[in-house]
C-alpha cells in the first residue's frame, strides 16, 4: 500500500509553532516533548490516514475533516486524493467551531 503525502498548511504550522512557544515558557523539555509526540502521531498518516475521529460539528464532517487528538490538543486535517493536509492544530479547549 502507497504512502500518503502530509502536507501542513501555514496555518497548522503557526499553531504548532505557537503552542510549542507557549509551553516552552514553562518548560522547554515538556514542548520539545509534545512537538516529538504531535509529529509522531502525524506521520502515522502517512499509512493510516482514515485514523482520526469524526469531529462533532456536522458542517466539518461535511467538509471531509477528521480529527487526531493528541494529549489536549486537535489536529485537523482533510485527505484529498493521495494527500493529508494538516489543516489546524489547537488546544482541546478552544471553541473550533469559530475557527477560520
Amino acid at each position: 500500500m502507497a504512502k500518503y503525502e502530509i502536507s501542513i498548511t501555514e496555518a497548522a504550522g503557526a499553531d504548532l509553532a505557537e503552542i510549542i512557544e507557549y509551553i516552552a515558557n514553562d518548560n522547554s523539555t515538556a514542548a520539545i516533548q509534545l512537538a516529538d509526540e504531535i509529529e509522531q502521531r502525524i506521520s502515522q498518516l502517512e499509512d493510516f490516514p482514515s485514523m482520526g475521529a469524526n469531529p462533532r460539528n456536522r458542517s466539518l464532517v461535511n467538509k471531509g475533516y477528521k480529527i487526531l487528538i493528541v494529549k489536549d490538543y486537535l489536529v485537523f486535517y482533510v485527505l484529498t486524493g493521495d494527500i493529508v493536509e494538516i489543516r489546524r492544530i489547537i488546544s482541546g479547549k478552544r471553541n473550533y467551531v469559530k475557527l477560520p
